[in-house]
Parts: C-alpha cells; sequence; structure tokens
C-alpha cells in the first residue's frame, strides 16, 4: 500500500531525518511514578491559529523525562517553521489530577488536539476530558491500557516487539521455542505474545518459566533440561531481559551446557539498554526493536541544540509535532478528524513509518537485530509501507 499524502508531506517535514521497549525514559511499560503538585499554567509556542496542547510533566518524580520531550517538541517546532500552528505546553505535575487540569485548561484556551500526556494514568485521565468535548489525545504511553477511542498511544508496544521476533525467528525455520521471563507487567505482555504468535506461526512452546527479580539463575536451572545436550527440545530461548538478570541467566546456561550455535536467544529492544552484547551466550542472538538510523540523526541535532543526549521517548514528541504539522497543512479544518488519524497508509516518522489504530493502540514497523562482538547490527530493515 502506497503512503498517502500525508506521510509524504510529513518526510518532507524532516521526520524521516530528524528505538526497546523504550529505552531511557521508559522501558517496557511506564516507569515514573505518580507524583503531586498543582499543573502550571505553561507557555505557548508560537501565534497560529490552530491550537495544540502539549501536556508533559515538567515537575513532579516524570520532571527530567518531560524536559526531554518538551526540548523535542521545541526542536519539532522550529523544524517545520509553522505559522500555522500555536503550541500550548501544559504541565501535568506527573498525576493524573494534574494531567486532567492541564488538559481542561488547554481546551478552555481553545486546543484542538492534544500531544501527551506520557505516562498511562495522566494519559487516560487527559483523555477522559478530550473525549468529553471530541478532542483526540496522542500520548507518549507505551501501556495498551491507556488507549481507548480517541485517545491514541505512540509508545512501542511491548506484545509487538515480542509477536516481531517470534514471527522472524518461525520465518528463518525455527521450530520450538522456550521462554525465561521476568514476573512483571512487562513480562505478563510478553508472554502473552509468545503464547498466542508461536503456535499461529507453526512454533512448538516447550516450556516457560518466570522468575522474580533476583531469582533468574533459579528459573534457568528449571529450563535446562530442555535447551542443553546434543539434540535440545528447543531451538530458540526468548529471554526478554536484561541487565543483572540477564547476566545471571546467561552464566547459569552456559555452565549447564547450553551452546548458542544450538539455541538461538530471541529478545527484545530491552536488550538494547543493557550489557547482554557481550555475553558469550547472546552472541548470534536476535531481537525485534525500532531501527535507530533516523533516531540517531534526531540525537545528534537534539545533542547540538541542547548539549546533552536525548532519552530514547524524546523523538516520539518530536514526531508528534511533525504530524500535528503536517496534517494542518493536508487537511484544513478536517485535519484531526478520526479518520485523518487513523489512515491506513500511516505516517513516517523518526522510528520509522507507524499508525493509529481505532482502538487507539498502533502499528510500528521493526527492524531485526543480531548480537555480534559486543555490538548489534540490523539483519532485516524495516518496511517501507504496511503490507496491509
Amino acid at each position: 500500500m502506497k503512503w498517502s499524502r500525508v506521510s509524504v508531506s510529513i518526510a518532507r517535514l524532516g521526520m524521516m531525518a530528524a528505538v526497546g521497549a523504550l529505552l531511557a525514559g521508559c522501558s517496557g511499560f511506564d516507569m515514573f511514578g505518580s507524583g503531586g503538585g498543582k499543573p502550571v499554567t505553561g507557555r505557548t509556542l508560537g501565534e497560529g491559529p490552530v491550537k495544540v496542547a502539549v501536556i508533559l510533566p515538567l515537575t513532579g518524580s516524570a520532571a527530567s523525562a518531560g524536559q526531554n520531550l518538551l526540548n523535542a517538541a521545541e526542536l519539532a517546532f522550529s523544524h517545520v517553521n509553522s505559522s500555522e500552528l500555536q503550541l500550548l505546553i501544559k504541565d501535568d505535575a506527573s498525576s493524573p489530577d494534574g494531567a486532567r487540569s492541564a488538559a481542561r485548561a488547554a481546551l478552555a484556551e481553545g486546543a484542538e488536539i492534544i500531544i501527551g500526556p506520557l505516562l498511562a494514568a495522566q494519559a487516560k485521565a487527559a483523555g477522559e476530558v478530550a473525549r468529553s468535548q471530541n478532542k483526540s489525545v496522542i500520548s507518549f504511553s507505551t501501556d495498551v491500557s491507556a488507549a481507548g477511542p480517541d485517545t491514541y498511544i505512540m509508545g512501542f508496544l511491548p506484545y509487538a516487539e515480542a509477536s516481531e521476533i517470534i514471527t522472524y525467528a518461525a520465518s528463518k525455520g525455527k521450530k520450538s521455542v522456550a521462554a525465561l521471563i521476568p514476573q512483571s507487567p512487562y513480562g505478563d505482555i510478553v508472554e502473552t505474545a509468545l503464547m498466542e504468535v508461536a503456535p499461529q506461526r507453526g512454533m512448538r512452546v516447550a516450556q516457560i518459566e518466570r522468575y522474580a527479580q533476583g531469582q533468574a539463575a533459579a528459573a534457568a536451572q528449571k529450563i535446562l533440561p530442555v535447551v542443553s545436550g546434543a539434540d535440545p527440545q528447543a531451538d530458540t530461548l526468548f529471554v526478554p531481559d536484561s541487565g543483572p538478570d540477564a547476566a545471571s541467566i546467561a552464566t547459569t546456561l552456559q555452565g549447564g551446557g547450553v551452546a548458542a550455535a544450538k539455541v538461538k536467544l530471541l529478545g527484545t529492544s530491552i536488550w538494547s539498554r543493557s550489557n547482554v552484547y557481550g555475553l558469550p551466550l547472546f552472541q548470534g542472538g536476535w531481537f525485534a526493536g525500532p531501527d535507530n538510523s533516523g533516531f540517531n540523526t534526531f540525537a545528534g541535532r537534539y545533542k547540538a541544540k541542547y548539549n546533552a543526549d536525548p532519552v530514547r521517548v524524546a523523538s516520539l514528541s518530536y514526531d508528534a509535532v511533525m504530524l500535528v504539522a503536517a496534517l494542518t497543512r493536508a487537511h484544513g479544518t478536517a485535519r484531526f478528524n478520526r479518520d485523518v488519524l487513523t489512515s491506513p497508509s500511516g505516517f513516517a516518522g523518526t522510528d520509522g513509518i507507524f499508525r493509529f489504530k481505532a482502538d487507539g493502540t498502533n502499528d510500528r514497523v521493526f527492524a531485526i537485530y543480531e548480537v555480534k562482538q559486543g555490538s548489534a547490527g540490523q539483519v532485516r530493515g524495516v518496511p517501507k509501507s504496511f503490507s496491509r
């Protein structure tokens, strides 16, 4: 399917030039708590007639990520150079009540759509207010519970990444999979993806072990019988984890005779924010994640302007501002209508193409990476359009 006119317009605005789980500001789930405090009034960018609210955690527990998101929004606004837009910057104070108040204030000032908030609870709160006035929200959350009618989430969804890597492994002839999955909301989601997608792709689920933080070695011992020996029962092992637990798993499995040549490790973009690249058992392992080429360009521009590296989620804020600018140019008064926002052709962004679904979740395309000699390189790039 060819891109829509809006997709091409966004690309021309510079979105592609400017990945998991979110890697620095958020991982598979929102990682910031809910602080208190009242939202500040905020400020504006631009003087155009089309008002767009930008609701971010500028104070409270998520303020550091919020400032990154604000910087990215400002950077995008400077790139679009739009005389049509006016951004109404609002602080949600890292709390649902703050998001609710910020949304009410922005809509009272004439906002036609809301960009943000970051966290799921705040996105739900802002969405309730927006829905009561027939307005839409484009949130940066990765939590599907935040999605709903006219509340769209931009974040990278753990289910989609897990589904992608299982699908890729099956396409490469892998027949069976075992899994070591953390006891966490993130783990619940990726386990569901594994259980649903593997049978659809003709892969047998040999065994799944869950573990609490710090208890990964015990779980690895339990799974050894199906992934060790000359002819292991599972030819892949799904390990959607990073850091100390991933290292503990690698040590335990290697000590039990598991060989990377016989059992391919599979993961999600959470691998790319850890030290798994240096672990012998992870060599040759595959994981799914966003294409980093566009983000790297964006990050370079961000650093040149702010003298700091952006958190990984910052590209979503950049893309959201670029998107509303492109929709305003392409669709006039229909710019933020539901059928425009849910265009099946999708939009071109810093992290690849994406599209919003009617239920508020999103479709994104992912690259496949292979771990090798302390780094990771793409073994499959991202598609340039959606197949359906």
